[in-house]
């Protein structure tokens, strides 16, 4: 049986998915509110950026699906973005983020702009060609086979679609990483004990960071799936980049 990596562990590829589930059983009450006090809010405008190269148009239906998006953050930020015309779609394989992001759905009546649907990034439930943007936020690194899900992202995109990843990258400034590391395995596990009461999957979360691809490295893996124009864009020192294929 082959195997993968959770984190710093190498565990039966089977297996993999199962232990990333219970992750985010154990944080989504309270993600949101982590992905604040670990990013010093920077998150915010990192998803900013994911819209604004999104661009939904304002004036045509615009179909928008988020994967690994439970919370909702990205998709409602796409909606107030695009307007009347924008249906988003938010498929996560974890109904305790998909309780979390309905609740805010509710709160800010987005009912009829918004669905939220339980699937698995690596068996998409929709039809091929069904959206205008697949999306995908600081996910993309959890899923067992990452190939497989760009090769359903490309599938469900209609020709002139455009596929927005944005994921921890490779730190590039001097000095940078080295505090970077520190502050990744020394002060995010001991926020997720006190604020989540669970250390562990914060540690889970920045080993994984480590193990994901350069972004060349995934650049090449979305040209193998298809995407044309593949291009990205490394923001705060490299932290994070924000990778675009298109589907032509």
């Amino acid at each position: 049986m082959a195997d993968t990596h959770f984190g710093a562990r190498q565990v039966p590829l089977a297996d993999k998915q199962a232990l990333v589930d219970d992750v985010f059983h154990s944080v989504a009450p309270r993600y949101d509110l982590m992905n604040d006090l670990m990013s010093l809010g920077l998150h915010r405008a990192w998803k900013d950026a994911l819209v604004t190269a999104l661009d939904p148009p304002r004036n045509r239906p615009f179909a928008l699906l988020d994967v690994a998006g439970g919370t909702g953050d990205v998709a409602m930020r796409a909606i107030a973005a695009g307007g009347e015309f924008t249906q988003a779609t938010v498929c996560d394989i974890n109904p305790d983020m998909l309780a979390v992001g309905r609740e805010r759905a509710e709160t800010l009546h987005l009912g009829d702009a918004i669905t939220f649907t339980e699937g698995n990034a690596e068996a998409l439930p929709f039809t091929d060609r069904s959206f205008d943007a697949v999306t995908i936020a600081f996910g993309i690194r959890n899923v067992p086979r990452i190939e497989v899900a760009l090769a359903e992202a490309f599938r469900v995109l209609r020709i002139g679609g455009k596929f927005l990843c944005l994921e921890f990258s490779a730190v590039d400034v001097p000095g940078l990483d080295r505090l970077y590391d520190f502050y990744s395995f020394n002060v995010i596990p001991a926020l997720g004990r006190a604020v989540v009461g669970d250390a562990e999957s914060y540690r889970y979360l920045v080993e994984s960071i480590r193990r994901f691809p350069k972004p060349e490295a995934f650049a090449a893996m979305l040209r193998a799936a298809g995407f044309r124009r593949v291009s990205y864009q490394q923001m705060t020192g490299g932290i994070v980049a924000l990778h675009c294929g298109w589907r032509l």
